[in-house]
Protein backbone atom coordinates (compact mmCIF):
# COMPACT_ATOMS: atom_id res chain seq x y z
CA UNK A 1 0.00 0.00 0.00
CA UNK A 2 1.28 3.30 -0.83
CA UNK A 3 2.13 6.21 1.20
CA UNK A 4 -0.97 8.44 0.77
CA UNK A 5 -3.65 5.33 0.97
CA UNK A 6 -1.84 4.71 4.19
CA UNK A 7 -2.54 8.43 5.36
CA UNK A 8 -6.17 7.94 4.04
CA UNK A 9 -6.35 4.40 6.30
CA UNK A 10 -5.01 6.54 9.36
CA UNK A 11 -7.46 9.04 9.06
CA UNK A 12 -10.23 6.25 8.26
CA UNK A 13 -10.07 4.18 10.84
CA UNK A 14 -8.00 5.97 14.04
CA UNK A 15 -9.67 7.33 16.56
CA UNK A 16 -9.54 8.56 13.98
CA UNK A 17 -34.34 3.18 15.59
CA UNK A 18 -37.22 0.85 15.29
CA UNK A 19 -40.23 2.07 13.51
CA UNK A 20 -40.85 2.31 9.72
CA UNK A 21 -41.08 5.92 8.49
CA UNK A 22 -44.69 6.60 8.31
CA UNK A 23 -46.30 7.70 4.19
CA UNK A 24 -42.75 7.20 2.69
CA UNK A 25 -42.98 4.21 0.60
CA UNK A 26 -39.85 4.49 -0.82
CA UNK A 27 -38.49 3.75 2.32
CA UNK A 28 -40.47 0.54 3.41
CA UNK A 29 -37.88 -1.81 4.81
CA UNK A 30 -34.74 0.02 3.74
CA UNK A 31 -32.25 1.68 5.97
CA UNK A 32 -31.14 3.56 2.56
CA UNK A 33 -31.98 3.84 -0.90
CA UNK A 34 -29.57 4.85 -3.64
CA UNK A 35 -30.49 5.05 -7.32
CA UNK A 36 -28.96 1.64 -8.28
CA UNK A 37 -29.35 -0.49 -4.94
CA UNK A 38 -30.51 -0.65 -1.25
CA UNK A 39 -29.60 -1.11 1.96
CA UNK A 40 -32.23 -3.07 4.45
CA UNK A 41 -33.05 -2.36 7.94
CA UNK A 42 -32.39 -6.01 8.32
CA UNK A 43 -29.03 -5.68 7.48
CA UNK A 44 -28.63 -3.17 9.00
CA UNK A 45 -29.77 -4.41 12.28
CA UNK A 46 -27.60 -7.19 11.69
CA UNK A 47 -23.84 -5.83 10.94
CA UNK A 48 -25.07 -3.34 14.22
CA UNK A 49 -25.50 -6.39 16.34
CA UNK A 50 -22.05 -7.82 14.57
CA UNK A 51 -20.24 -4.73 15.65
CA UNK A 52 -21.73 -4.53 19.74
CA UNK A 53 -20.25 -8.23 20.04
CA UNK A 54 -16.87 -7.28 18.85
CA UNK A 55 -17.24 -4.14 21.49
CA UNK A 56 -18.20 -6.92 23.73
CA UNK A 57 -15.10 -9.34 22.44
CA UNK A 58 -12.79 -5.99 22.83
CA UNK A 59 -13.92 -5.21 26.42
CA UNK A 60 -12.54 -8.65 27.36
CA UNK A 61 -9.24 -7.71 26.20
CA UNK A 62 -9.06 -4.38 27.20
CA UNK A 63 -9.23 -2.49 23.91
CA UNK A 64 -12.15 0.51 24.03
CA UNK A 65 -13.61 1.52 21.22
CA UNK A 66 -12.29 5.00 19.76
CA UNK A 67 -15.82 6.17 18.22
CA UNK A 68 -18.78 6.97 20.20
CA UNK A 69 -20.73 3.48 21.40
CA UNK A 70 -24.34 5.32 20.83
CA UNK A 71 -23.58 6.32 17.82
CA UNK A 72 -23.06 2.38 16.35
CA UNK A 73 -26.11 2.33 13.83
CA UNK A 74 -25.27 5.75 11.96
CA UNK A 75 -21.76 4.31 11.88
CA UNK A 76 -22.44 1.15 10.03
CA UNK A 77 -25.09 2.25 8.28
CA UNK A 78 -22.59 5.33 7.32
CA UNK A 79 -19.69 2.24 6.13
CA UNK A 80 -22.71 0.34 4.13
CA UNK A 81 -23.29 3.56 2.07
CA UNK A 82 -19.76 4.42 1.72
CA UNK A 83 -19.12 0.97 -0.02
CA UNK A 84 -21.79 1.95 -2.46
CA UNK A 85 -19.95 5.22 -3.22
CA UNK A 86 -16.53 3.76 -3.79
CA UNK A 87 -17.94 0.99 -6.02
CA UNK A 88 -19.68 4.20 -7.84
CA UNK A 89 -16.58 5.72 -8.04
CA UNK A 90 -15.31 2.33 -9.75
CA UNK A 91 -17.59 1.88 -12.01
CA UNK A 92 -17.47 5.76 -13.24
CA UNK A 93 -13.83 5.35 -13.65
CA UNK A 94 -13.22 2.12 -15.00
CA UNK A 95 -11.46 0.36 -12.04
CA UNK A 96 -11.21 -3.37 -11.33
CA UNK A 97 -10.29 -4.44 -8.41
CA UNK A 98 -9.12 -7.76 -8.32
CA UNK A 99 -9.14 -10.29 -5.53
CA UNK A 100 -5.13 -9.96 -5.11
CA UNK A 101 -5.41 -6.12 -4.27
CA UNK A 102 -8.42 -6.27 -1.89
CA UNK A 103 -5.43 -8.94 -0.14
CA UNK A 104 -2.90 -6.31 -0.58
CA UNK A 105 -4.58 -3.75 1.47
CA UNK A 106 -6.26 -6.49 4.00
CA UNK A 107 -2.29 -7.70 4.54
CA UNK A 108 -1.10 -3.98 4.88
CA UNK A 109 -4.18 -3.41 8.02
CA UNK A 110 -3.11 -6.56 9.71
CA UNK A 111 0.23 -5.45 9.83
CA UNK A 112 -0.95 -2.01 11.03
CA UNK A 113 -2.75 -3.94 13.63
CA UNK A 114 -0.40 -6.36 14.69
CA UNK A 115 2.01 -2.94 15.49
CA UNK A 116 -0.29 -1.97 17.91
CA UNK A 117 -0.59 -6.09 19.29
CA UNK A 118 -4.39 -6.66 17.76
CA UNK A 119 -5.84 -8.85 15.23
CA UNK A 120 -7.55 -7.47 12.39
CA UNK A 121 -10.70 -8.00 13.80
CA UNK A 122 -9.56 -5.88 17.04
CA UNK A 123 -8.66 -3.59 14.84
CA UNK A 124 -11.19 -2.52 12.58
CA UNK A 125 -13.87 -2.71 14.96
CA UNK A 126 -12.39 -0.57 17.64
CA UNK A 127 -10.59 1.97 15.96
CA UNK A 128 -12.96 2.50 12.49
CA UNK A 129 -16.65 0.91 14.10
CA UNK A 130 -16.74 -1.20 10.94
CA UNK A 131 -18.33 -4.72 12.09
CA UNK A 132 -15.62 -7.39 11.11
CA UNK A 133 -17.57 -9.42 9.28
CA UNK A 134 -17.33 -5.89 6.39
CA UNK A 135 -13.33 -6.76 6.60
CA UNK A 136 -13.33 -7.83 3.16
CA UNK A 137 -15.23 -4.86 1.75
CA UNK A 138 -12.74 -2.27 4.27
CA UNK A 139 -10.06 -4.56 1.77
CA UNK A 140 -11.90 -3.09 -1.19
CA UNK A 141 -12.73 0.29 -0.76
CA UNK A 142 -9.10 0.41 -0.18
CA UNK A 143 -8.12 -1.12 -2.82
CA UNK A 144 -10.39 0.69 -4.69
CA UNK A 145 -8.96 4.16 -3.60
CA UNK A 146 -5.29 3.46 -4.04
CA UNK A 147 -6.09 2.19 -7.88
CA UNK A 148 -7.96 5.64 -8.09
CA UNK A 149 -4.52 7.43 -6.55
CA UNK A 150 -3.06 5.62 -9.02
CA UNK A 151 -5.05 6.65 -11.78
CA UNK A 152 -5.04 10.03 -10.59
CA UNK A 153 -0.96 10.41 -10.07
CA UNK A 154 0.41 7.84 -12.48
CA UNK A 155 1.85 5.84 -9.73
CA UNK A 156 4.07 8.61 -8.32
CA UNK A 157 2.77 9.64 -4.76
CA UNK A 158 2.70 13.32 -4.86
CA UNK A 159 6.27 14.77 -2.45
CA UNK A 160 4.76 17.91 -1.49
CA UNK A 161 2.04 19.63 0.89
CA UNK A 162 0.60 21.60 -1.85
CA UNK A 163 0.78 18.29 -4.48
CA UNK A 164 -0.89 16.21 -1.60
CA UNK A 165 -3.29 18.21 -1.17
CA UNK A 166 -4.47 18.35 -4.95
CA UNK A 167 -4.36 14.77 -4.90
CA UNK A 168 -7.24 15.01 -2.24
CA UNK A 169 -9.12 17.49 -3.59
CA UNK A 170 -9.42 15.50 -7.11
CA UNK A 171 -10.22 11.94 -4.91
CA UNK A 172 -13.11 14.32 -2.90
CA UNK A 173 -14.67 15.83 -5.70
CA UNK A 174 -14.39 12.23 -7.82
CA UNK A 175 -16.47 10.86 -4.37
CA UNK A 176 -18.84 13.80 -4.64
CA UNK A 177 -19.81 12.77 -8.22
CA UNK A 178 -20.25 8.98 -7.75
CA UNK A 179 -22.22 9.98 -4.18
CA UNK A 180 -24.10 12.01 -6.11
CA UNK A 181 -25.21 10.07 -9.13
CA UNK A 182 -26.36 7.38 -6.21
CA UNK A 183 -29.01 9.56 -4.99
CA UNK A 184 -28.23 8.70 -1.40
CA UNK A 185 -31.61 8.50 0.61
CA UNK A 186 -31.41 7.86 3.89
CA UNK A 187 -34.69 6.32 5.56
CA UNK A 188 -35.12 9.74 8.53
CA UNK A 189 -35.71 7.20 11.40
CA UNK A 190 -31.65 6.50 11.14
CA UNK A 191 -30.37 9.75 10.35
CA UNK A 192 -29.37 12.11 6.99
CA UNK A 193 -26.68 11.91 5.05
CA UNK A 194 -24.33 14.82 5.29
CA UNK A 195 -21.95 15.69 2.26
CA UNK A 196 -19.74 17.65 4.15
CA UNK A 197 -18.59 14.55 6.42
CA UNK A 198 -19.96 11.86 4.09
CA UNK A 199 -21.81 10.35 7.24
CA UNK A 200 -25.21 9.57 8.59
CA UNK A 201 -26.03 11.72 11.17
CA UNK A 202 -28.78 12.02 13.42
CA UNK A 203 -31.83 14.03 12.42
CA UNK A 204 -32.73 17.10 14.67
CA UNK A 205 -35.99 16.37 16.23
CA UNK A 206 -38.97 18.31 14.95
CA UNK A 207 -40.03 19.66 18.69
CA UNK A 208 -36.44 20.65 18.95
CA UNK A 209 -36.24 22.40 15.60
CA UNK A 210 -39.59 24.24 16.53
CA UNK A 211 -38.74 25.42 19.71
CA UNK A 212 -34.98 26.57 19.60
CA UNK A 213 -33.58 29.38 16.95
CA UNK A 214 -31.77 27.73 14.14
CA UNK A 215 -28.23 26.89 13.86
CA UNK A 216 -26.08 28.56 12.18
CA UNK A 217 -25.26 27.67 8.35
CA UNK A 218 -22.04 26.69 9.30
CA UNK A 219 -23.60 24.16 12.03
CA UNK A 220 -26.03 22.76 9.74
CA UNK A 221 -25.33 19.28 7.87
CA UNK A 222 -25.07 19.57 4.06
CA UNK A 223 -27.56 17.24 2.49
CA UNK A 224 -27.32 18.14 -0.90
CA UNK A 225 -23.82 16.91 -3.04
CA UNK A 226 -21.52 20.45 -3.36
CA UNK A 227 -20.67 19.22 -6.80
Amino acid sequence: MRRTSMQLAAVVLAGGLAVAACGNTQHFGAAATTSQSRVSQATLTNEVANLKAAYQTDARKGIKPQRPVGQATQQVLTWLITFKIYDQLARQHQINITPAAVQRQLTALASQARQQKLSISDYVSAAGAVPPDLTQQIGRYFAILDAFQNRLDGGKPPSGQAAQQVLQTRIAHAQCLAAKNLQIDVNPQYGEFDYTSYQVVPAPSKLAAASSPSPSASAKPRLTPPC
